[in-house]
């Protein structure tokens, strides 16, 4: 597609892998709106970028409904929605905390639905749109510890091929990308160190794939992909 003049959503964009995101898309020409829980720092990456502040929570239905329509009253229709927000919690299986693995679903899959699901009718009237769900290399393998965090991400995965059969007779392309570990306040966040290393990923790198992808003449699409470090170690 040609991004200039596009219009695009990116939730969870106010900082890490969304910010990189929506940076580069506003680069290329592209008309943003960005979401996020914490409105001051989403104000300000807004102002940083030129992009349109939409201040929600994608696990609050009624936070989605107004975010995309404020988008819309704005921008006049939407291209490309990037479901990029997302939370970790990590804990062994004997001691899994049922609210915060509630709370974590929430966000990484319900809120990924409520995102499509708002967005979609208007992809399908309009023929044409590009759904991206930012997953995570932990989607495609478990791991000790990862039950709540890589639960949601296999559950966006099969969420995204879902829609893929629905929407793709409709124009519209429904892309996964699985990111493995990105040098972001992800990890810090959560409490756990991350080792600081030139050779890890940075959320550019994911960026300028996204990009890639969608750049791809619309006849044809990536349906899924992944974005390792060449040697992280």
């Amino acid at each position: 597609m040609k991004l200039r003049d596009a219009r695009a959503l990116v939730t969870g964009g106010s900082e890490g892998i969304g910010k990189a995101i929506a940076a580069a898309l506003r680069a290329e020409g592209a008309e943003v709106g960005i979401t996020g829980r914490r409105k001051e720092p989403l104000e300000a990456t807004a102002s940083e970028l030129g992009a349109q502040a939409l201040s929600g929570d994608v696990s609050n239905e009624a936070d989605v409904k107004r975010t995309v329509a404020a988008f819309l009253e704005r921008q006049g229709r939407i291209d490309i929605l990037v479901n990029n927000a997302g939370v970790g919690y990590f804990a062994p299986l004997a001691e899994l905390d049922l609210r915060r693995f509630n709370e974590l679903f929430a966000t990484n899959v319900t809120g990924a639905m409520l995102m499509a699901r708002e967005v979609a009718p208007h992809f399908i009237h309009q023929a044409s749109g590009h759904l991206i769900n930012i997953s995570s290399t932990s989607g495609l393998s478990g791991g000790a510890g990862s039950t709540a965090y890589s639960g949601s991400k296999f559950a966006l995965k099969g969420m995204t091929e879902c829609w893929r059969a629905e929407l793709r007779r409709h124009n519209v392309r429904v892309m996964l990308v699985n990111p493995s570990e990105v040098l972001t306040d992800f990890a810090g966040k959560l409490g756990r160190e991350q080792e600081a290393s030139q050779k890890k990923l940075r959320g550019q790198e994911i960026a300028d794939a996204v990009i890639g992808a969608l750049k791809l003449d619309d006849r044809g699409f990536i349906p899924e992909f992944s974005v390792f470090a060449t040697n992280p170690f």
